[in-house]
């Protein structure tokens, strides 16, 4: 790793910045979300889709993100919206960080919740808390522990002790968090990303193995094998409706360009702010690809075929092919496999532990983007960032808390940032690279120094195919999201939540508290840089 320039926060080694960033995008959505999608969509059906998102959307956003990201660290800059007007002369440039501050700030606030809920159940099998004799226990202690009944009802079930408090362990992730943020870039992040990942390699593989020796655990049941599990994930033409009928229908597509979106963590902010802590010559095209193969290993080889086989032996293929939803998949379903497999004690104690790691180096990743700007746009030391960043985070989570029923605050935050504003910052960033720093000077940064050679063709699709791709699937989103009137009159459409809910209301009233303060932010951060830029100009001879 080259030196950077003195004073300024650097990676301490290669393997460490590839380690961080892979950790960034391993998380939750590797081990909960993809193999929901994947058994949702038809198992190899989806993999089709996914395997062109990630081609056509997911690395290239990524290499546009590390090269924007060393772009402006070179040129003093750490946070999106600094960096961003370092490419585009314009007052209004800066401005369009405010995405790039919200979206990480707030999943930050519900992602820390489900967390605490990771820990929590590992808690709970290392200390044998988890053994319930009906399948439907496990789903009435979820409802009772997250508080999903009724709001404000997250605090502490009855009888369970500290065990039994989701509340007390999100303080704890907390404190993990802004313990490891408070102590910086290398100590913090690097250091617990370093051990970290590995240990949670370790874990899934454990489990993995297991999961493969699983073998035909029920005679009475032969078609409930691991072979046929695995089948299901990677046979293309394993669901009911076939491959064809898979691919026409545009849903599959839109799941699988979210997924890569929240999986790689780009669309974020995330990993511009990560990279700008790279020296300017140091490699960034084979380490982008690096960690997205580590990421996509994580997902797809530990995640997938832990989860997905596992539940088709013990659940069966009805199960598989109509699974619940990300939450019921992970702290409903699973724990029923867990107590039907032999030790499944132990290995449902690796697996809540391994989900656990997962989303810390994530959520640590979440924190950065705005200690970044309260640093060097406010002029505010570690401490005052912190404590300023863990008060926004914490009421925020507090409201996610106690707007428990039905995860109703927790959805309309996930939605409206979690996937409809990343969308929005992806695209502008790829119109910012492709247009506005341009195609050429673009690539010129991301080829330099590296140690791959990046085929030229990939210059046109970040400048042509991506856009295109992104407006397609914004617009057919938002059609199915907010226009189509749904078959079951009893379900209503985003547009009807806002009018009907008020707590839906007050969530959205949340994220424009969020953003205008984040406005407010940068809007100081901008009238610090002129007038250092002014400064500087003056005492040039």
């Amino acid at each position: 790793m080259s030196q950077a320039t003195p004073g300024k926060e650097a990676w301490a080694s290669r393997i460490g910045v590839i380690l961080a960033v892979t950790g960034s995008a391993v998380g939750l959505g590797n081990f909960l979300r993809f193999p929901g999608l994947a058994a949702q969509y038809g198992g190899g059906a989806f993999m089709i889709p996914y395997a062109v998102a990630f081609v056509l959307l997911g690395l290239p956003i990524a290499w546009v993100e590390w090269s924007i990201g060393r772009y402006g660290g070179a040129r003093g800059y750490n946070s999106s919206p600094g960096i961003y007007r370092t490419i585009w002369k314009t007052r209004a440039a800066p401005y369009f960080g405010v995405l790039s501050m919200v979206i990480p700030v707030m999943i930050y606030m519900y992602y820390v919740y489900v967390e605490a809920w990771c820990l929590a159940y590992a808690m709970r099998y290392l200390f044998g808390a988890m053994d319930f004799e009906h399948a439907a226990d496990y789903e009435e202690f979820f409802g009772a522990f997250v508080g999903a009944g009724g709001h404000g009802d997250a605090v502490m079930i009855p009888g369970e002790g500290l065990l039994g408090s989701a509340v007390f362990f999100l303080v704890v992730c907390f404190v993990v968090n802004f313990v490891l943020i408070y102590r910086g870039l290398t100590r913090g992040i690097e250091w617990f990303c370093r051990w970290a990942m590995p240990a949670l390699i370790v874990c899934a593989l454990v489990i993995l193995v297991r999961v493969l020796t699983l073998g035909t655990p029920d005679p009475a049941a032969p078609e409930q094998s691991v072979l046929n599990g695995l089948g299901y994930m990677w046979n293309p033409g394993a669901n009911e409706v076939g491959l064809l009928g898979a691919l026409r229908n545009p849903e599959i597509w839109m799941a699988a360009a979210g997924q890569i979106f929240f999986s790689l963590s780009v669309g974020f902010g995330i990993i511009i702010t990560y990279s700008s802590y790279l020296h300017r010559d140091d490699d960034i095209a084979l380490s982008s690809v690096t960690a997205s193969a580590g990421n996509g290993f994580c997902e797809v080889a530990l995640g997938g075929l832990i989860t997905i086989p596992a539940a088709f032996v013990f659940l069966g293929f009805a199960f598989v092919q109509d699974p619940p939803g990300t939450f019921g998949m992970g702290f409903v379903a699973l724990p029923n496999v867990f107590g039907e497999m032999p030790a499944g004690r132990w290995f449902g104690f690796l697996f809540f532990f391994l989900l656990f790691l997962a989303a810390v180096t994530s959520s640590l990743s979440m924190l950065q983007p705005a200690i970044a700007l309260l640093e060097e746009g406010l002029g505010l030391g570690r401490k005052a960032s912190v404590a300023l960043l863990g008060f926004i985070t914490a009421v925020g989570a507090a409201f996610v808390v106690f707007f428990s029923e039905g995860f109703v605050a927790l959805d309309t935050i996930d939605f409206w940032i979690g996937t409809f504003c990343i969308y929005v910052l992806a695209t502008f960033q790829v119109i910012l690279f492709g247009w506005i720093l341009g195609g050429d000077r673009g690539f010129d940064e991301l080829r330099r120094g590296a140690e791959i050679r990046i085929p030229a063709i990939f210059k046109y699709v970040i400048k042509y195919v991506a856009p295109v791709y992104l407006l397609t699937i914004i617009g057919f989103w938002l059609y199915s999201e907010l226009l189509t009137v749904p078959e079951d009159p009893e379900e209503t459409t985003r547009l009807q939540q806002i009018v009907q809910s008020g707590e839906v209301q007050l969530s959205l009233i949340l994220i424009l508290m969020v953003g205008t303060l984040f406005t407010l932010l940068i809007a100081q951060s901008v009238k610090r840089w002129r007038a250092a830029e002014r400064a500087q100009v003056e005492v040039i001879p």
